[in-house]
């Protein structure tokens, strides 16, 4: 899956441009780039693919979802809508604004239940955050009518799925504002960085005057721009939009690796019949970074997860015991460990988090495992993991629970 695999000559001659200026900050220094400006080529870049009108790149994706709310003016004692399976940033954003995450229950998309969404909104609630997981699309249009309906904002965290469409439309361009992760391990990467897309010129100017410390560039001269509001600092570095200026050229291409693999590996389990693959709303809009399959039981989950895992088969997650995406392990959530005492104000606000229920979708996360596909595979490397993955489902569904 990273993009990382596909390193080449492109992303050493997009650092090299950098290094030869010198400059490695996003702004100012105008007369030493000599032309280069990364940020800048890589959000255009960026725009295109996604097809709106305007982007910006951050630090990271966790810095773009914080941006996003706080450009959607959520603060505190708001409600936003998220699911718990998710990567915790996607609720460190949300209580990094002073608001209040809501979480409810995924279907067989493995992303939020519409219905369930309903059942959660309250006067408080003023975004709706589906997370497109593991590469493929939430009910995007069922979602974005009910914001539409309840006067809400709709915001896609799409860190984990760029390149992926929903009925032709890039996945964070949909919604009113969606957010992209270019982490190490993401489909491209700029080592670290994320992305605010809009079609809302008022979102996005927000979104950039916040992510520079309030600055509302509207001068060459830094220490001569007003300030609307307070900001942090969430930029990134031309090292690090030089390498994705790099890595996006390369799109098209990574997804269709992506494709190819991961069709060679379902096609050899299709004739499993204890397992179904996860439901995907857009078949044609899948970026293909993860085969997702559901097991008969949580019990058969583990098993086949340990069996495919001693088979020598990399990258399989049972999400039901990772403490990174799925409620069930986060305990510092749970605990309501707050390090910074701003936080305190929120304790009164927030569900408890270490006895709401979510019966559907635990139901649904314990028997999910979700295997990642890689790009480095040769065609050989392909076909030998497809055959072993199939050997080891078939034991594992074959063989007893031991008692």
């Amino acid at each position: 899956m990273p993009g990382f695999e596909l390193f080449d000559h492109a992303e050493r001659e997009q650092l090299q441009d950098v290094m030869d200026t010198g400059i490695l900050m996003r702004y100012g220094f105008n007369g030493l780039r000599k032309g280069h400006w990364k940020a800048k080529e890589m959000e255009a870049a960026i725009a295109r693919t996604a097809g709106v009108r305007h982007a910006l790149l951050l630090s990271s994706g966790t810095a773009a979802l914080t941006t996003a709310l706080a450009a959607m003016g959520v603060g505190a004692g708001d409600e936003v809508i998220l699911p718990p399976f998710t990567f915790v940033a996607s609720f460190e954003s949300i209580l990094a604004t002073g608001a209040v995450p809501v979480m409810a229950d995924i279907d067989d998309t493995l992303c939020l239940d519409p219905q369930a969404v309903r059942r959660a909104i309250t006067p408080r609630t003023k975004v709706v955050m589906p997370v497109h997981m593991c590469g493929a699309m939430a009910q995007v249009d069922e979602l974005l009518d009910i914001c539409r309906q309840h006067g809400l904002f709709l915001l896609e965290d799409a860190c984990q799925a760029f390149g992926a469409s929903f009925q032709g439309k890039m996945l964070g361009s949909i919604g009113d504002a969606g957010c992209y992760s270019f982490d190490f391990n993401k489909i491209i990467t700029c080592g670290e960085g994320g992305a605010v897309v809009t079609n809302d010129h008022t979102l996005l100017q927000r979104a950039d005057q916040y992510h520079d410390h309030g600055h509302d560039h509207t001068n060459d001269d830094r220490g001569a721009e007003g300030h609307p509001f307070i900001g942090y600092n969430y930029r990134i570095s031309e090292l690090h939009a030089a390498i994705g200026c790099a890595q996006i050229s390369k799109l098209a291409r990574f997804v269709d690796i992506h494709r190819k693999h991961k069709q060679t590996l379902k096609e050899s389990l299709a004739d499993l019949p204890d397992i179904a693959f996860r439901r995907l709303p857009d078949p044609d809009g899948d970026s293909a970074t993860f085969l997702s399959l559901f097991m008969p039981s949580e019990d058969l989950a583990r098993r086949a997860s340990n069996a495919l895992k001693k088979a020598g088969i990399d990258g399989v997650f049972h999400w039901y015991d990772n403490n990174w995406h799925y409620i069930r392990k986060w305990e510092h959530l749970k605990a309501r460990a707050f390090a910074h005492p701003l936080y305190k104000p929120l304790l009164d606000l927030l569900p408890d988090y270490a006895t709401v229920a979510f019966p559907q979708s635990d139901d649904i996360i314990a028997r999910t495992l979700s295997i990642a596909i890689k790009m480095g595979w040769s065609d050989d490397d392909v076909h030998r993991r497809a055959t072993t993955i199939k050997h080891s489902l078939q034991n594992t569904l074959r063989t007893p629970a031991s008692r």
